[in-house]
């Protein structure tokens, strides 16, 4: 049984472009090598965290989406936690409706209001 999932990683803020699409491929690699499906992978770019995350106030934001059945995720939570590149990840599972809502939300095309 496939699932949807939402991976969203935070990486080192002074990593370079090289190093940002290494760790990229990395994890993407992983993936595929493990069977998943539809892999979306968006690098958001450098953004200011939330809140200080160990020394860091900013960090280079990642989203993957992708269809699996999970047993993905455990190891690849790992190779994130043990790389010293990664300083936070987050995956959630995506529900039906969130994924329906999702799909109408990019089909509704966008109007600009009349000025009167």
């Amino acid at each position: 049984m496939s699932n949807n999932y939402e991976m969203m990683y935070i990486l080192r803020p002074d990593l370079s472009e090289d190093q940002v699409g290494d760790s990229v491929n990395k994890y993407k690699d992983f993936l595929t090598e493990n069977g998943v499906e539809n892999l979306d992978i968006q690098v958001k770019g450098k953004r200011r965290l939330a809140y200080p995350v160990g020394k860091y106030l900013d960090g280079i934001y990642v989203q993957m989406n992708y269809d699996a059945d999970g047993a993905q995720n455990a190891p690849l939570e790992r190779m994130m936690r043990l790389s010293e590149d990664t300083i936070r990840y987050l995956t959630i599972k995506l529900k039906k409706r969130a994924i329906i809502a999702a799909q109408n939300a990019a089909a509704e095309p966008v109007t600009e209001p009349d000025e009167n």
